[in-house]
């Protein structure tokens, strides 16, 4: 994702609507809209935005997975072995 340019990544509401296509159509990183000189949104290609999603769920099982760790909940390669091969053969079977 690009970073947000201060000079060219914030625009005001009704700039925003007057010129809607135009800015969608050379949307090239995260876009702030802006309402009586406040941020009230940011505009983000579905590009951008799958990327922050994917990188939000990684972070999340990544924070899981630690958690796990420090409680203990961890299972050594021998056990993780024998559970994925039986798993294999239960949808052999089906």
């Amino acid at each position: 994702m690009k970073r947000l340019s201060i000079a060219e990544g914030v625009i005001p509401l009704g700039d925003f609507k007057t010129h809607a296509a135009r800015y969608l159509k050379n949307l090239d990183g995260p876009m702030v809209i802006t309402q009586n000189g406040r941020p009230a949104g940011v505009l983000l290609s579905p590009t951008d935005y799958d990327q922050l999603t994917e990188r939000q769920l990684f972070l999340e099982s990544l924070a899981a997975g630690l958690a796990d760790a420090e409680e203990g909940r961890l299972v050594d390669t021998q056990t993780l072995q024998k559970q994925l091969q039986g798993a294999r053969e239960l949808r052999i079977k089906k």
